[in-house]
């Protein structure tokens, strides 16, 4: 056995495992960062990138489709899966390897291969022992299915539906969560015929219900079919096809099942309880600081619970680096970190929904606005509509920001800001926004809340 020192080890490359090796290394510690396969984890590989790329695509497919819509003579002549495939992986390749250069350039010790946690702190990979003042754990999720129902054949999770070498004719989708709904929103555009079914009374139900239900209306003008509030049965799969059963009997048959069901914390056979470390239902649990119950091991990303995002895992790995150094960061509250689902239409947002904002300060201490996107000049010439909504307390501060349509994902860090910095709606009100930009679409909802609204009633 060979024992390297380090002064941190991190068991997992994935968002918050590279970015504290990142952050460690700038702050002049030595790092190892122990990778079993590809630093950059699923959301560089199997997640966020690939499948943004696909959505893109998606993108261009409908915009090619309706085209003469705008007076461009355009024709979609069909989808080139290989082709789609090979963009999507040149992308990624593209991304993986500036990534590998940075690591490379701080110094850090990449380990390949499978690590445990063991006493000291220290990660055994093989016959060697890493062993470092500080650990942090960051071995991130893995797709979910239900109990009875096998992932394999036409039944898939989403990183066997990216490797799909066709489009397929007909589609089911288990959730109606993100992962679900941006590969309805994929498939859809593709050409092919979706459904998807949600044991919950709305799609993207962790949002506001004004946002879950436009969507399920810009959904239905797309020909997206959705079963709501009634839970899955079974699934039976011959060699050419797969049947979904719901327990009211409705039956769905499809080329394919993808089960989107969520993601669970990667953690089981990990030496992480038999060293000391507390799991809840597989999730690591940890403090306010993210320290776990055992001594100078910490944990990041979807291990810890709460929002299962890369951009959470990124902030908390350099939340984790710099608390180790001494430097006592803020830690961003789950609540302040932005969400987007990235379908056409885009769903996103920030802070609290007004029912959450209801039970926290009730009923009478609560306002919002709603602000269509019809009345935005940019929305209109791309093409979108949807709904801007934002929460305030009465004669108070703004406590979430809710978006739906076309590129909103791109204005939710204004929302982030005004949540984070618990702005009222008459401090931001006398900010500018660009005409004509989607962005005016918020910038009057703030200014209906401070009581001057201009482009609406």
């Amino acid at each position: 056995m060979t024992e390297h020192a380090f002064d941190l080890v991190i068991l997992g490359g994935g968002s918050g495992g590279y970015a504290a090796a990142l952050r460690a290394a700038e702050l002049g510690k030595t790092v190892a960062l122990i990778e079993k396969d590809k630093v950059g984890g699923t959301c560089l590989h199997r997640g966020c990138i690939p499948t943004k790329a696909l959505l893109h695509a998606a993108e261009v497919a409908d915009v090619a489709r309706d085209a003469s819509s705008i007076g461009i003579r355009a024709t979609l002549d069909g989808i080139d899966p290989e082709g789609v495939r090979a963009y999507r992986e040149g992308i990624v390749a593209k991304k993986y390897k500036g990534l590998e250069g940075l690591i490379k350039a701080r110094g850090i010790t990449v380990v390949a291969g499978s690590g445990v946690l063991e006493a000291g702190p220290a990660v055994r990979v093989g016959d060697d022992l890493y062993r470092g003042i500080d650990v942090i754990l960051a071995t991130g999720s893995y797709s979910r299915s239900l109990p009875g129902l096998e992932i394999g054949g036409r039944i898939l999770t989403s990183e066997h539906a990216l490797e799909l070498s066709e489009v397929p004719d007909r589609v089911v989708i288990l959730g109606g969560g993100v992962i679900g709904v941006e590969f309805a929103s994929v498939w859809r555009s593709f050409g092919a015929d979706v459904t998807i079914v949600e044991a919950l009374d709305h799609l993207v139900p962790n949002e506001d219900v004004s946002m879950s239900k436009a969507l399920e209306r810009a959904f239905r003008r797309r020909g997206i079919a959705y079963s709501l509030g009634v839970r899955f049965a079974a699934a039976s799969q011959t060699s050419d096809a797969v049947t979904v059963t719901l327990e009211n009997g409705t039956a769905f048959e499809a080329d394919y099942l993808l089960v989107a069901v969520g993601r669970g914390p990667s953690t089981t056979g990990l030496g992480y309880e038999e060293n000391g470390v507390v799991l809840d239902r597989g999730f690591v649990t940890t403090d306010d600081r993210l320290r776990t119950a055992a001594d100078h091991v910490w944990a990041v990303g979807d291990i810890v619970p709460g929002l299962q995002l890369a951009h959470r895992g990124f902030q908390q790995g350099i939340f984790v680096a710099e608390e180790i150094a001494g430097l006592h960061p803020v830690l961003v509250p789950d609540t302040q970190i932005p969400k987007v689902t990235y379908s056409h239409p885009e769903v996103a947002s920030v802070g609290l929904t007004e029912v959450q904002a209801v039970e926290m300060h009730g009923v009478d201490s609560v306002v919002s606005y709603e602000y269509n996107l019809a009345g935005n000049g940019k929305s209109e010439i791309i093409g979108t509509s949807g709904l801007v909504k934002v929460v305030r307390v009465k004669e108070g501060p703004v406590l979430g920001v809710h978006l739906v349509g076309d590129r909103v994902g791109e204005l939710i860090t204004e929302g982030q800001l005004a949540v984070g910095w618990e702005a009222h709606p008459e401090d931001i009100a006398p900010f500018v926004h660009a005409h004509p930009t989607q962005s005016e679409a918020l910038g009057e909802a703030f200014l209906a809340l401070a009581g001057k609204p201009l482009h609406a009633l």
